[in-house]
Formats: C-alpha cells, sequence, structure tokens
C-alpha cells in the first residue's frame, strides 16, 4: 500500500471518527435531558394533583406542604453530596443508580395508601434526583469538550431544566384529569426506562477517585440544618411560634449551618468550596435564586388550589392556566439575559425584575370568591412571569458563569440547591402565614358556614400573596446592595455557563 493511500485513509478516517464520536455526543444529550426532564417534572407536576390526592388519601391541610417540601428539601441537602458520589464511583453508574431509584420510589408514591407513604416515596424521589442531577450535569461536562458546542449543549439543557417546571404544571393536569393522582407519579418510570436504555447504551463510566473524599461531616451537618429549619418553619403551622418545637428547630437549624459553614474552611474535601462564594456578583446571584423560588413556589401553590378549589377549574386547566405566566418568563428571560445585563449590568436588572415581581404579587390580592380568571389572575400573572424572567435567569448565568473549569458543577449543584431550598422554607413559611390568616378570621364566626369558609380561604391565600409581594420587595432591595456596578466580566478561560 503507497504512503499516498494510507494518507488518504487516514484522513478519511479522522473525518468518519469525529462525525461518529459528534453524533453519539447529541444523543447522550437527549439522553441526559431526559433524565433531567424526570427530576424537573417532578418539582411541580404534583402539585396539581394535590387537591386531589389530599381528598383520596385524606391527610390535612397542615400536612399538604410535606409533599412539596419533602422532595425539594432531601434534593437540595443531598445534591452536592450527590456530586461527590458520581466522581468518586463513576458517572454512569450514579446517573443510572439515580434513573432506577427515581422510578422505584415514583411507582411507591403512586401506590401510596396514605399520607406517611406518599410522603416518604417524595423525600426518596428527591434523594435520588439529588444523584441523578449532579452525575447528569458532569456526563455534559465530559462529553462536550468543543466550547462552541458545549455552549450549545448547555443551551438545550437549560432550555429542558427551565421549561420542565411548565410542563409539570400541564402533564399533571392531564394525567389527573384523564386518569388518576397517581399517574403524576407513575409517569415517571416510563420516561425512566427511555433515559435508563440511552445512558446504558451511550455512556461510558469516568471517575476521578483520586480527588474525589466524602465529606461526611459536611452533608451531615447540612442535611440536618436545612431539615430543622424547614421542620421549624413548618411546626408554627401546627404548634404555635411561640412553640419550643417552632423557635427550637429554627435555632438548631441556624447553629448546624453555621457549624457547616465553619467547617467548609477546615476540611480537605470540602462539600461546598469556599471560593465558590467569594466573588460579590455570585453571591448576590445565589441570594436572588434563593428568594426568587421562595416566592414562586407558593404561588403555584396557593393558585392551585385557588383555581380549583375557588373558581372550580379542572386540573387540567389549571395547568393551562399558569402558561403564560411562563410564557411571559420566557420571554422576558430572553431579553435580559441577551439584552439587558449585557448593556446595563445586573445591579439595574435584577432589582427591576423583583420591583416587578412584588407588583405583581400585590396586584394578585385582589382576587375574591367569584373573580374572574382573565380580570383578577391572568394578567396578575403575566406581570409576575416578566419580574421573575428579568430575576432568575439572569441570577443563575452570573451564579454559574466565570467559575473555575473545575468548579463549574459545584456552582450549577448550588444554584440548584439555593432553588430547592428557597422553595421549601418559601412553602413552609408561606402556608404558616395563610394558615394563621385563615384561623384569624375565623375567630368568632361560624365555622360551618360555607360562605364564611370560602371567605377564611381566600383571606389565606392572599395573606400568602401579600408576605411573597414582600418577599420580592427584600430581594429588589438585597439585589441592589450587593450586586457590583457595571457589566459583568467576562473570562475567556472560565467554564461555561450553565444554567440548572
Amino acid at each position: 500500500m503507497s504512503q499516498k493511500t494510507l494518507t488518504d485513509d487516514t484522513r478519511q478516517g479522522a473525518v468518519e471518527a469525529p462525525s461518529a464520536a459528534s453524533r453519539k455526543r447529541w444523543w447522550i444529550l437527549a439522553v441526559v435531558a431526559v433524565a433531567q426532564l424526570m427530576v424537573v417534572l417532578d418539582a411541580t407536576i404534583v402539585n396539581i394533583a394535590l387537591p386531589s390526592a389530599q381528598a383520596d388519601l385524606g391527610f390535612s391541610d397542615g400536612n399538604r406542604q410535606w409533599i412539596v417540601t419533602a422532595y425539594a428539601l432531601a434534593f437540595a441537602s443531598l445534591l452536592l453530596l450527590g456530586g461527590r458520589i458520581a466522581d468518586l464511583f463513576g458517572r454512569k453508574t450514579a446517573f443510572l443508580v439515580g434513573v432506577v431509584g427515581f422510578a422505584g420510589v415514583s411507582a411507591l408514591g403512586g401506590a401510596a395508601s396514605g399520607f406517611g407513604m406518599l410522603v416518604t416515596a417524595r423525600a426518596l424521589q428527591g434523594a435520588f434526583g439529588a444523584l441523578l442531577a449532579p452525575a447528569a450535569l458532569s456526563l455534559l461536562n465530559t462529553t462536550f469538550t468543543d466550547a462552541r458546542e458545549r455552549a450549545r449543549a448547555f443551551s438545550v439543557y437549560g432550555a429542558i431544566a427551565g421549561a420542565g417546571g411548565a410542563v409539570g404544571l400541564l402533564l399533571g393536569g392531564v394525567l389527573t384529569d384523564a386518569l388518576d393522582w397517581r399517574w403524576t407519579l407513575y409517569v415517571n418510570v416510563l420516561i425512566a426506562v427511555v433515559a435508563f436504555v440511552g445512558g446504558w447504551m451511550l455512556l461510558t463510566n469516568h471517575r476521578d477517585a483520586q480527588s474525589a473524599k466524602l465529606d461526611v461531616p459536611g452533608t451531615v451537618l447540612v442535611a440536618a440544618g436545612l431539615f430543622s429549619l424547614v421542620y421549624g418553619f413548618s411546626n408554627a403551622e401546627t404548634h404555635d411560634w411561640s412553640s419550643p418545637l417552632t423557635w427550637g428547630f429554627l435555632i438548631a437549624g441556624g447553629i448546624l449551618l453555621a457549624a457547616f459553614a465553619w467547617w467548609q474552611t477546615r476540611a480537605a474535601h470540602p462539600l461546598l468550596p469556599l471560593r465558590i462564594l467569594l466573588d460579590r456578583n455570585r453571591s448576590a446571584s445565589f441570594v436572588a435564586v434563593l428568594i426568587s423560588a421562595g416566592g414562586m413556589f407558593g404561588v403555584f401553590l396557593f393558585l392551585t388550589y385557588y383555581l380549583q378549589l375557588n373558581l372550580g377549574f379542572s386540573p387540567t386547566r389549571t395547568g393551562v392556566a399558569f402558561l403564560p405566566m411562563v410564557a411571559a418568563l420566557m420571554v422576558a428571560a430572553q431579553l435580559g439575559t441577551t439584552t439587558l445585563v449585557p448593556r446595563i449590568g445586573p445591579k439595574a436588572v435584577v432589582p427591576l425584575g423583583f420591583a416587578v415581581a412584588a407588583v405583581g404579587m400585590a396586584w394578585l390580592t385582589g382576587i375574591g370568591i367569584g373573580s374572574s380568571y382573565v380580570s383578577a389572575v391572568l394578567p396578575q400573572l403575566i406581570v409576575i412571569g416578566v419580574g421573575l424572567g428579568l430575576v432568575m435567569p439572569a441570577a443563575m448565568q452570573l451564579a454559574t458563569g466565570g467559575v473555575a473549569a473545575e468548579d463549574a458543577g459545584v456552582a450549577s449543584a448550588t444554584v440548584n440547591a439555593m432553588q430547592q431550598v428557597g422553595g421549601s422554607i418559601g412553602t413552609a413559611l408561606l402556608n404558616t402565614l395563610a394558615a394563621s390568616a385563615a384561623t384569624d378570621y375565623l375567630a368568632g364566626k361560624d365555622p360551618t358556614d360555607k360562605l364564611v369558609q370560602a371567605r377564611a380561604t381566600i383571606e389565606s391565600y392572599t395573606t400568602a400573596f401579600w408576605w411573597s409581594a414582600v418577599l420580592f420587595a427584600a430581594g429588589a432591595v438585597i439585589a441592589f446592595l450587593l450586586y457590583r456596578r457595571g457589566l459583568p466580566q467576562q473570562d475567556a478561560d472560565a467554564a461555561p455557563v450553565v444554567h440548572m
């Protein structure tokens, strides 16, 4: 064989190999996106089905928040640990175990015969989601090495993650109406089959065990601290703010989280390296994500109940009712991240978004027993969507952009954790305030009167919306104080921006 033939064959192989590898990379992206969609769906899909599940299983209004909170809390508190496990035992192994485990406990939740079984399944979903999500993110980081392809991959991943909440609301409504609330959990088994088969065929097991050690004390401290904090807020409803079960757990949570922060400065392999938090814009972004999630999760929960129980919407119609808010959020997100932040900087854009969301929430308190969706809910939802669209994507972009490549996964996991913790605390706190408002309204009135009951529920919803407005207004002030002036700095050598 001539030298020329060898050269030609080599060139042809060089052309074909990257093409085949490229095709495999995009299939891997599809598999990872399907798995991520499953995880994000479950933050909202059960919300729509909650009234039906509550009627079926007979649990109290005070307990219903735990169906949402158990998932978010387990997910948030174990997320950073999940990333370390993926490095230690292999990303493919962590991904497949996460997918199978998520499907198994989803089936358990779908078959729940009571509140305890359902809330346990939801907590286990969060635990397996915490293993699955960082593994999926790590797989994208290692699969896409070309900067341009990696940016495209993460934009697709970010779109799936962002739209998952809206898809969850709509899909939850359709499944509850057409089949049963239990199918909002059973559907994960079908999604997981696709993700598992694709992952088994396409993924390779890469691990970096030499540099990855499990920070067991850090994991115990942060998980216990977060649980104590949310449990304390929840106890304020069932007991009282003056109860030791309320302030005792809140104080314990604060102490445990302070101990976690101290331990991270001492640990050889910290769960959350503090260098991630040293940049002022990044820290401001973490706080912005925390506050925006706290207010937004409350909106989803209480507005779902208002639309179904007071306005008589079906679960499917309820899911559709949220879509204008999501559309407004996506338009504002595109405008904020591509035009406004690069031109005028986050110090103006993020506080503006919070202020707009606060106005929308305050406007939403005008709902009544016989209100019309078109006049009393729809415009307000669009305003809230615009506000949150200016806040959340910009904050996520700034929180994960500009970090060193080896910290990209940790920064992304921290953003996701902030979102889940904010949602957990927001849901618990707003539920507590809403229940107290309803109790105060019923004092001295006939609790068996249906009109009085209806007015009490409206009082509880509007109280939650007012406090969400206060939360967003506080977010505007805090964001304005924390963000640096000027435009965000872009580092060409930094890791790609990752949207969770």
